[in-house]
């Protein structure tokens, strides 16, 4: 990490301009506030605060800087989400001494990517052309709008085996390259061609709109039905939705995504008004699709076909959901029609009617399960699914759903789930003490003397020379103050745990409404002294006290009297306190 970089970043980006591409704000009390994207919220609980660079939920403590911000709502992890606001910031990130090598990889995958933009307008340029008439007229057919064609940049292979290729080399890109981007096909001889020919492309973008794969639906006759890219350094088919990226910004709003298989579907459905829909790219849904679509919305509606097949992907893919603790429910079509068909027959009056019959997930879900497994399976499904869970909060949640659901008693399934408490699920291995940071009284006067520094990091340097480390008593809390202490009046929030961003932006938040001035600044200021001088004796007590029990058992008498004397002095001290 390159705190120089981070720190051009955020110098460069203002929070609240990048916060308002998702949520709406307004100004209240020279910050802004807005609806928390982060859990399902309506009313404005978060604080966005651009002169500290900090952002804060009231309801959920979502926390941290803009990085943290943006890394959470696109779903990204935390390089990912630095190195695209670097690019967006034109920030250099530099270092990369953690990875020799990493300079390299970010120099190919630059390259790749340039590709695919290089190949979306070969297929948008081909479409336009008479070889893409065909794909016009499919399209026509379709009832797709070109105002849906280029919102989507959508495009044409020509049924050439070597098109695309000539095109790449053109612009300087070997024929390896572009197999190594997934955009060219190596058989068993080594002959290269082009991956995708005579279909219809839909490119498939990531959060900043970046082309990184693409798919294609076979125009003429061929198999398969549809082609997808392979997974390439860009791209991570269970990584990925398609349309996500022109979606989003709806979802941030109606906080809900519509989830569907197909690429049509996703164009009839923004076609149609439904601009928070979103598909899955030829795979079964994945924790990472719905990890990142939870960064944008706070229940997720699947939209199947009302076959057997639909079902099964629906039971499949809303336990997926439930597993990460996001709400869903299950939009099942009339037997033999798909989204687009039902919109393009009778509107979105024809699929509010869908919308309205919706089911709850884990309804569907135990519904289905009872009409169509038996007992036993059913009873598999559900402790395959407490396994599965890693929250204690959501299996206290689940737990009393799935008797009711499955008609069984609380005791009979706990028994079945191998856990006798509610709301407790198999027995773990339990994480090492180390790793569990302390919750008590302890810990609750530890915070309270961290909330000073915090609050006025002016102080930091003279209760760093005062010692202000022995009046705190646990590992959480030294480790924080030792943090706070060797990057006082540097940027803090890139060196922080998310449990100490949350401590640490809820202390500022708390400042900002209700700052100490004058003599309440300085009794607060004496009080946190005397604490610290405190500490000290106490301290310097328990030294003298254990040098006078080793004194005594060595037999040394005048060390003994020494350290007696200097004992009554504490000693005296507290009769004069009191």
């Amino acid at each position: 990490m390159n705190p120089q970089a981070i720190q051009a970043i955020k110098s460069r980006l203002v929070l609240s301009d990048v916060v308002r591409r998702y949520v709406d704000l307004r100004p209240v009390s020279g910050r802004f506030m807005g609806a928390c994207p982060f859990h399902q919220e309506t009313k404005p609980s978060m604080s966005v605060n651009d002169e500290e660079g900090f952002f804060y939920c009231f309801g959920c403590q979502a926390s941290g800087d803009v990085i943290d911000f943006y890394k959470r709502i696109n779903g990204l992890e935390f390089r990912e989400a630095l190195e695209q606001l670097a690019a967006e910031a034109g920030v250099d990130l530099g270092d990369q001494r953690e990875d020799p090598e990493a300079q390299e990889r970010q120099r190919r995958k630059k390259v790749l990517l340039d590709m695919h933009e290089q190949s979306r307008e070969f297929f948008r340029a081909a479409l336009r052309r008479n070889e893409g008439k065909a794909a016009r007229a499919y399209l026509a057919r379709r009832g797709i709008e070109p105002r849906i064609v280029d919102a989507f940049g959508l495009g044409y292979s020509p049924d050439d085996w070597h098109g695309l290729d000539a095109f790449l080399q053109g612009k300087g890109h070997g024929p390896e390259l572009g197999v190594e981007a997934g955009l060219l096909s190596k058989n068993e001889k080594g002959k290269i061609y082009d991956r995708f020919r005579g279909r219809l492309i839909f490119p498939i973008q990531n959060l900043s709109g970046r082309v990184i794969a693409f798919g294609g639906r076979i125009i003429s006759e061929g198999e398969p039905k549809y082609l997808n890219s392979s997974d390439t350094p860009i791209y991570k088919k269970g990584e990925h939705l398609y349309g996500l990226y022109q979606a989003r910004q709806t979802m941030t709003r109606s906080k809900r995504a519509l989830l569907t298989e197909g690429y049509m579907d996703v164009l009839s459905l923004h076609q149609f008004g439904y601009t928070d829909a979103c598909g899955v790219l030829g795979t079964a849904l994945t924790g990472d699709q719905v990890r990142r679509l939870a960064g944008f919305c706070s229940r997720v509606d699947l939209v199947f076909d009302g076959d057997n097949a639909g079902r099964k992907a629906a039971l499949k893919s809303s336990e997926m959901i439930l597993l990460q603790g996001v709400a869903c429910r299950v939009i099942l079509l009339p037997e033999g029609e798909d989204v687009d068909s039902v919109l393009q027959k009778e509107g979105p009056e024809g699929f509010e009617k869908c919308l309205k019959a919706a089911k709850d997930g884990l309804a569907f879900a135990l519904e289905t399960l009872r009409d169509q497994f038996a007992p036993r399976e059913t009873m598999a499904w559900a402790k395959g699914f407490f396994e599965k869970l890693a929250d204690d909060g959501l299996r206290a949640y689940y737990l009393p759903r799935l008797v009711s659901g499955l008609g069984v008693s609380e005791v009979e399934l706990r028994q079945a789930l191998g856990t006798s408490q509610a709301g407790r699920g198999p027995v773990r291995e339990r994480a090492p003490l180390a790793a569990v940071r302390p919750v008590g009284k302890d810990d609750k006067n530890d915070r309270e003397y961290l909330r000073f520094p915090i609050q006025y990091p002016e102080y930091v340097r003279d209760l760093a020379d005062r010692g202000f480390e022995r009046v705190l008593t646990t590992d959480w809390a030294r480790g924080l103050w030792e943090k706070i202490r060797l990057h006082d009046g540097q940027d803090l929030l890139p060196w922080l745990e998310e449990g100490e961003k949350k401590f640490w932006a809820r202390c500022r938040q708390e400042r900002a409404e209700h700052q100490l001035t004058g003599e309440t600044l300085k009794e607060e200021w004496l009080y946190i002294c005397d604490r610290v001088a405190e500490s000290h004796e106490k301290h310097a007590r328990r030294q003298l006290t254990e040098a006078l029990r080793d004194a005594l058992q060595e037999g040394d008498s005048r060390q003994a009297q020494e350290h007696l004397q200097a004992l009554n002095v504490f000693l005296g001290r507290d009769d004069e306190q009191h």
